[in-house]
């Protein structure tokens, strides 16, 4: 069984993949171009944010950015629905991304949950 990998470094996978999908996605054309702005900035700040709260100056400050990164799951989880629903996903599948999105979000938010109670 493989090892349960690191949220910091799982996210940092995560933004990885997004990048390759924004790659694959960018025809400049229109209301692509928007969605992929849109991935790319909320499916990369995920991972800039849990590596933020690594440093926080505090519990709470530790929570904040966790919550900043759960949002921003929560949108990476959106705009790949959107995404997928509107034909722009012809060229990649998102059916692991969208299942690794879910996932972090549970992880991000278990580790809230955990925080708040002080385990």
């Amino acid at each position: 069984m493989a090892k349960p990998q690191d949220i910091v470094a799982r996210t940092f996978q995560f933004a990885l993949s997004i990048v390759d999908l924004a790659n694959q996605l960018d025809d400049g054309k229109g209301s692509t171009r928007v969605l992929t702005r849109q991935i790319l900035r909320s499916g990369t700040s995920i991972g800039a944010n849990i590596e933020e709260a690594q440093a926080a100056e505090s519990k709470a400050d530790f929570i904040h950015k966790y919550n900043i990164a759960l949002k921003e799951a929560r949108e990476t989880k959106y705009w790949l629905r959107l995404i997928g629903a509107s034909n722009g996903s012809k060229k990649t599948d998102l059916d692991s991304l969208t299942k690794e999105s879910d996932e972090i979000c549970r992880i991000i938010a278990q580790i809230i949950i955990n925080a708040r109670k002080g385990k």
